[in-house]
């Protein structure tokens, strides 16, 4: 077969990119070794187009046993000889043509970077974007996506703890799905993904290999069109219970001094597991291809190299400790073909039958290596402008008897109703280490067991906010994450990312990414919460355009002392309701201003990020000191939410009565941040009151919980029962109508 520049853009290869191939391997490459620089250079593998500005961001320091790349995914240091593994990685694509097995195998896909460095999941997570939920295609993918994370996670056995859903008309062609996954580790017990020593077998492990998968890398690195359905093959198809048992062997033959070093084949399949191994080790391998077991008959040379199918491994062992390998995977049932052997000249040599099929330098085809990287032109949107001439004088403000009526609206709303119909979907019990089934807190609590420590994960985003402002949005996003963290009583430690973004040649998608990127990294700087590692998700678009700028936030946290845990429900009648941080005359990209009165552009809520850091300290402090009893943050919905969310748990109302200084929609349903509603006993009212005047820091005296009455300033409302059966209705009642 002649290879021609034609032959390298159907495997998206630029011409540069095809000349400079030639220049590496100083000769033309058949198609074999040119499906291999394909896959490598997709965006999806190599980063070519956001590596740049990922290297400015803070990537070690604080607890950090690792800088970020080095590994599968993040490793930060617990204490007590303990380590936390955490990664948060994008399935957008595959669940947009096949909404169950993309999914499953996203959730399947980010179990397996946990436990490749010998770490034990203990916690998902997940952050999802649909399109309008009245449209029948939304709740087809809803249906679809749900159902696919509950069945790979309930199977697997790791309870998923949180997550966040939102529903905005831009993600109707191009859901969002991102999957967290936690676990932990001795630290002494590591695994990492490199290959080295001359001579030592190469091992694959665990399901045979087939053509599901092929081209995933690549089709992750392309927008999705009409024809994307024709592309099929290139989701995988997942078996959580065949990954049950390759976790189970893998940490068992951990145990047994064997392995070298191990790494998930995951997008790009072996060619990948190999090429980065080796790169990483300085080092190459011999492989013959003819050894992979495979559960479909002729595969060609490039479909092996390529293939995604699941729950696989590639694990380097040390020389005359094969049949340890061996006996571990045979026990448990599994594949364990060694398939070739490390070598010290840096290539990777593929063989089939003894014939040499492809011959690449294993460093050209790596992130980091290589692979070309791109710094792509970028300007701001014109919809900024929009924004920016946004008044809210323009706005009329409601009136005092009106805010019952808005808050009905609010609490049925799509973004801000109770997800239950999806997360009961999700086993979050399974392990017995969630400790948010309990009583919830803004971020989850699991125990992690062994270690004498407890874990608070979350993941945010508001992409509202990301759009109208991008480096204000993702500074927001950190922030809320750190928030979160602090309401239950932990201490934030560090942060994987899961940057969801339109074209990156799209000079203005390129804008809000190139902002977005600067805006985390000052917050993470700000709040010592190193980047980790994560994912980058381009070519999110519609046939209208890009969602909406999306920069997930997964942050985990340390609780070195349980008792300090704090949850965000109200706990007793008679306690004082009180407001902690400043309230703002502000409703900019709140639900209220864009779904009640249907303005679609305005600026981003108020946010400053010294003051955000302040009100997190006096958290800190008040929680440690006993203060108060519950700790909610306000986020979307405002005030009103936040009252009624602490509430909800233990069906107590509140009766609040407050003189209001500001416009009534931004009292009570703005979303300015840096607030945070809290509950303490009348005797401990006085004291916090002091040391907010020493530290700086506003709060304002709300009102009272109550039995399960409402009343705002002396207007009565419905009881607290109603209220929670409107808020835990308003979905399902859309999504089972028909």
């Amino acid at each position: 077969m002649k290879i021609t520049i034609k032959t390298a853009e159907e495997l998206r290869l630029t011409t540069d990119e095809f000349e400079l191939i030639k220049q590496k391997l100083k000769r033309t490459p058949n198609f074999t070794e040119l499906c291999a620089f394909g896959a490598m250079w997709s965006e999806h593998c190599s980063y070519k187009n956001s590596i740049k500005w990922l290297k400015t961001l803070p990537r070690s320091g604080g607890r950090m046993l690792v800088e970020a790349g080095e590994e599968n995914a993040g490793l930060m240091d617990l204490g007590n000889g303990w380590g936390v593994v955490f990664k948060i990685e994008s399935h957008n694509h595959p669940s947009a043509i096949e909404p169950f097995q993309g999914a499953a195998t996203g959730v399947g896909g980010i179990q397996r970077d946990i436990f490749t460095m010998g770490a034990r999941p203990i916690a998902s997570l997940n952050s999802l974007r649909f399109g309008n939920i009245s449209e029948k295609k939304t709740q087809r993918l809803v249906a679809g996506i749900v159902h696919g994370i509950g069945h790979y996670g309930n199977c697997f056995g790791v309870p998923t703890v949180a997550g966040e859903t939102y529903f905005e008309d831009c993600y109707s062609t191009n859901p969002l799905v991102n999957a967290m996954s936690v676990g932990i580790v001795r630290v002494d017990k590591t695994i990492s993904a490199t290959a080295k020593g001359v001579g030592n077998p190469v091992f694959f492990v665990g399901s045979a290999t087939g053509k599901d998968g092929i081209g995933g890398a690549s089709f992750a690195s392309a927008n999705i069109t009409a024809e994307s359905a024709e592309d099929l093959p290139a989701v995988q198809v997942g078996d959580p219970f065949q990954e049950k048992k390759l976790l189970e062997a893998c940490l068992e033959v951990i145990e047994t001094g064997a392995v070298v070093g191990m790494q998930d084949m995951g997008a790009a399949g072996i060619i990948c597991s190999t090429s980065e191994m080796s790169a990483k080790g300085n080092s190459g391998m011999r492989i013959d291809l003819d050894k992979v077991p495979t559960r479909q008959q002729n595969m060609q040379v490039w479909e092996l190299l390529l293939s995604e199918s699941q729950e696989r491994m590639l694990l380097v062992a040390e020389k005359g400790k094969e049949q340890k390998v061996i006996d571990v995977f045979e026990k448990w049932d599994l594949p364990c073909n060694e398939i070739g052997e490390v070598t010290d000249d840096g290539l990777l040599k593929f063989y089939l039958y003894g014939n040499l099929e492809a011959e690449i330098p294993a460093y050209d085809l790596v992130l980091g290596g290589g692979a070309p990287q791109y710094a792509r032109e970028y300007k701001a949107p014109s919809y900024l402008k929009k924004i920016e001439s946004f008044d809210i004088n323009t706005i009329d403000d409601i009136n005092e008897k009106d805010v019952q009526q808005i808050a009905k609206q609010i609490l049925a709303l799509p973004n801000i109703a109770s997800k239950r119909w999806i997360y009961t979907q999700y086993d979050n019990t399974v392990g017995a280490a969630n400790t948010s089934t309990n009583a919830p807190s803004d971020a989850a609590i699991v125990l992690a067991k062994g270690t004498g420590k407890s874990i608070a994960i979350t993941t945010d985003c508001n992409s509202i906010y990301t759009y109208a402002d991008p480096r204000k949005g993702a500074m927001i996003a950190v922030a809320e994450a750190a928030r979160n963290i602090v309401c239950s009583g932990a201490e934030p430690m560090g942060v994987t990312n899961c940057l969801n973004f339109g074209n990156p040649y799209d000079p203005e998608v390129y804008y809000q990414f190139v902002k977005a990127v600067e805006g985390m990294g000052e917050a993470c700087k700000k709040f010592n919460t190193p980047v980790t590692g994560g994912n980058v998700s381009f070519y999110n678009q519609n046939p209208d355009g890009p969602v909406y700028p999306t920069p997930t936030i997964g942050m985990v946290g340390v609780l070195d002392d349980f008792n300090n845990r704090m949850t965000l429900d109200f706990k007793n009648a008679g306690d004082v309701i009180v407001l902690i941080g400043t309230q703002k005359n502000d409703i900019g990209s709140s639900e209220y201003l864009r779904k009640i009165k249907n303005v679609e552009f305005s600026s981003a809520p108020a946010f400053d990020l010294e003051e955000e850091y302040a009100v997190q300290k006096f958290i800190t402090s008040i929680i440690k000191e006993k203060l108060i009893t519950s700790a909610h943050d306000l986020s979307e919905g405002g005030l009103i939410v936040a009252l009624f969310e602490s509430a909800f748990y233990n069906n107590l109302g509140f009766e609040i009565e407050v003189k209001i200084s500001i416009r009534n929609d931004a009292f009570w349903f703005g979303e300015a941040q840096s607030r945070i509603l809290i509950s303490c006993t009348n005797n401990k009212l006085q004291s916090l009151k002091t040391k907010a005047v020493s530290a700086g820091i506003d709060v304002t005296f709300l009102g009272n919980v109550t039995c399960g009455n409402i009343a705002i300033n002396n207007d009565k409302w419905n009881d607290i029962n109603e209220w929670k059966n409107l808020y835990d209705t308003s979905i399902e009642k859309i999504l089972t109508s028909n």
